[in-house]
């Protein structure tokens, strides 16, 4: 009975002894974790490709690293101790960082939707849903203004607002409030033809142009029982200079807003 008692009294000595050793530093260290997921949805309308990665790690899809047009990408992470995850968008050709976002575990699943061409990025596209017709017949508008001042230089900061008329002249109405980072109210009125919309851009509550001295009209369609979100562009001449303010953009044939 004694020789196997000793060793088992041994035994409980060296294990009392190496627990008395542990220091701290090696005790293992367990990261908090929590599920993270982004929706992204664009559209790339530059000719060069786009390129998006997490935390410096692009995200590819098969052999697809890389999106030109239409882009739909769900990626699911792990946040670790509560750190951000960095979502960078660069142009493939020329590594141009176009545009990077910040995701954080106050909000897990996150969605990152936008539109881009050369010289022009707009940022949470599937916030605004295109307004809803009410009379059959009516064509419908939302604008917003990314390009404001970019080459007018008007000095102007304020909102804008849009008069609205026929080409014979009549006005339809008034859009209200058209900013750089915001969409306007929403304003519908019965088509008719010819189909052409004239929109003169004038201060807030004003009817002066926002670029002094000069009427900026731009020229649109008005479609029955169609609802757009037209991005208004100013436009350069060959010596870069204001010339124009385009409206041919509208964020509705490029994005299924009824999914969200």
């Amino acid at each position: 009975m004694k020789t196997k008692i000793v060793p088992i009294l041994l035994f409980s000595i060296v294990l009392l002894l190496c627990q008395a050793c542990i220091n701290e530093d090696m005790v293992p260290y367990y990261e908090e974790q929590q599920p993270g997921k982004v929706v992204i949805q664009g559209y790339n309308a530059q000719k060069d490709s786009i390129q998006i990665a997490v935390d410096g790690k692009i995200l590819t899809e098969g052999k697809t690293n890389a999106y030109i047009k239409k882009v739909a990408k769900n990626y699911e992470f792990v946040f670790y101790s509560n750190k951000t995850k960095l979502v960078e968008i660069t142009n493939k050709v020329s590594k141009q960082l176009l545009q990077s976002y910040q995701l954080t575990t106050a909000k897990p699943i996150d969605t990152i939707s936008f539109y881009t061409k050369e010289d022009l990025w707009i940022n949470n596209v599937l916030a605004t849903k295109p307004g809803k017709i009410t009379q059959t017949g009516n064509a419908g508008f939302k604008f917003i203004f990314p390009t404001l001042n970019k080459y007018s230089a008007s000095g102007y900061t304020g909102k804008l607002d849009g008069i609205m008329r026929k080409v014979n002249g009549e006005v339809v109405g008034v859009v209200k409030n058209i900013g750089k980072d915001s969409f306007s109210d929403f304003i519908e009125f019965p088509s008719s033809l010819p189909p052409i919309i004239r929109m003169e851009l004038v201060k807030h509550n004003t009817t002066e142009s926002y670029i002094s001295g000069r009427q900026v009209i731009t020229v649109m369609l008005m479609l029955p029982n169609k609802s757009g979100l037209i991005v208004l562009d100013e436009r350069k001449d060959g010596n870069g200079k204001f010339q124009s303010v385009d409206a041919s953009l509208n964020l509705a044939d490029f994005f299924d807003f009824t999914a969200h």
